[in-house]
């Protein structure tokens, strides 16, 4: 049903990494949140009233909010929507983030205020009226919820958003909460026993968890992660699919949202090819870069020695000593610079921000073995943190 319903309200659905697309793919799904969140609201509502439960009430008014929670989706994909301006050079993409870690604060401020009634509930037990009415509002409840969570689910994964995904799991704690209210209602049919106030504390607490889990995952984005390894690897390729490029380091990936990629790399070229071919090379990379991909990739250029001797060989020695200290660590811009009593091996190393030795330890370990393998050799080594 849910690809029944993009197909019919999404032109051209399949092209995800459109920023129409998928702005028209957030405010479709807001506009499922919010008809369906009604419903569920009114349904919840009159069954509590009839019945006299708090927990049925606070589950209605829990959906209500969740309405509230779909008009910010639908905002928040509109303003993502919006194209660059004079105080926003790079766009508005993250605005989806923004939303995202809204939703997830929303959830945690419910789960309080569920824990509030809850205890209230457990101080001052009231007895539930049980009736297959009841049983049957509710199971069509949990149904909606659970067909809901898995539309948020599957469109948030069709065009990588964070804050559909928020409001997928939200609708999720949804389904346990009202799955945990019926089961208290038939228990206590049955048995007698008050549980309305005690499942709501337990359902309550597993939503503030949830809740804390998905502030951290959806502020991620805000602050800076790692890039995808796929889109790196894809990034590298081409980089490399050029002729006259012979290898490449720094690449650094910013994203400032969905669909809204910046990235700077040093291309290595042979310091013996001309110049103006190098660069033409460069800008033939950096446009198509921007044609097939919709990225503004900055390519600095680095000319490589590639035909002495000399260099090669201690170049492919240096190569071996760092694979023997670590085989996680990365070199480039290396040049010798030959002096009348001792050579300087200039170069930098690449290594990850969890790499287990400290930077001046790594330097002083490198320097130890170059000596080794030749006392006229020193080494000027600096330390580069990947970014990718």
């Amino acid at each position: 049903m849910g690809s029944r319903i993009i197909a019919m309200f999404i032109r051209n659905h399949q092209d995800t990494e459109n920023p129409k697309v998928r702005e028209q793919y957030g405010k479709l799904a807001g506009a499922v949140g919010i008809f369906s969140n009604i419903v569920l609201f009114l349904m919840k509502l009159s069954i509590g009233v009839m019945f006299n439960s708090i927990s049925i009430m606070a589950d209605a008014f829990n959906n209500l909010t969740d309405s509230a929670s779909s008009l910010l989706t639908m905002v928040g994909f509109k303003m993502a929507g919006k194209p660059a301006d004079k105080e926003h050079p790079f766009g508005h993409a993250r605005f989806e983030y923004i939303t995202g870690l809204a939703v997830s604060f929303t959830i945690i401020v419910l789960g309080l205020q569920l824990v509030k009634t809850s205890f209230g509930k457990i101080l001052h037990p009231e007895p539930i009226e049980f009736s297959m009415t009841l049983a049957a509002v509710l199971l069509a409840a949990i149904g909606i919820k659970l067909w809901q969570s898995r539309f948020n689910l599957s469109i948030g994964r069709r065009i990588h958003s964070a804050a559909l995904i928020a409001t997928a799991a939200d609708s999720r704690n949804d389904v346990i909460a009202t799955s945990a209210v019926l089961a208290s209602a038939v228990v206590s049919r049955w048995s007698g026993l008050q549980l309305d106030g005690y499942m709501g504390l337990a359902v309550a607490l597993f939503i503030i968890y949830s809740g804390i889990n998905l502030v951290k995952e959806t502020s991620s984005p805000l602050l800076g992660t790692v890039p995808d390894k796929e889109l790196v690897e894809k990034v590298r390729n081409k980089i490399m699919s050029y002729e006259g490029i012979i290898g490449h380091h720094d690449l650094i990936i910013h994203n400032y949202g969905p669909g809204r990629c910046f990235a700077s790399v040093h291309a290595e070229v042979p310091a013996s090819q001309d110049l103006m071919v190098s660069h033409d090379i460069i800008d033939v990379m950096e446009e198509d870069f921007m044609k097939d991909m919709g990225m503004l990739m900055v390519a600095h250029m680095d000319p490589i020695i590639t035909d002495d001797a000399r260099t090669n060989h201690l170049y492919k020695h240096v190569q071996d000593i760092l694979a023997e200290i670590s085989p996680e660590i990365m070199m480039h811009d290396f040049r010798m610079v030959v002096g009348p009593t001792h050579s300087n091996l200039i170069f930098d190393v690449a290594i990850d921000f969890d790499f287990p030795m400290a930077d001046c330890d790594l330097c002083d370990e490198i320097e130890k073995r170059v000596q080794q393998m030749n006392p006229q050799c020193h080494t000027v080594v600096k330390v580069d943190r990947s970014f990718v």
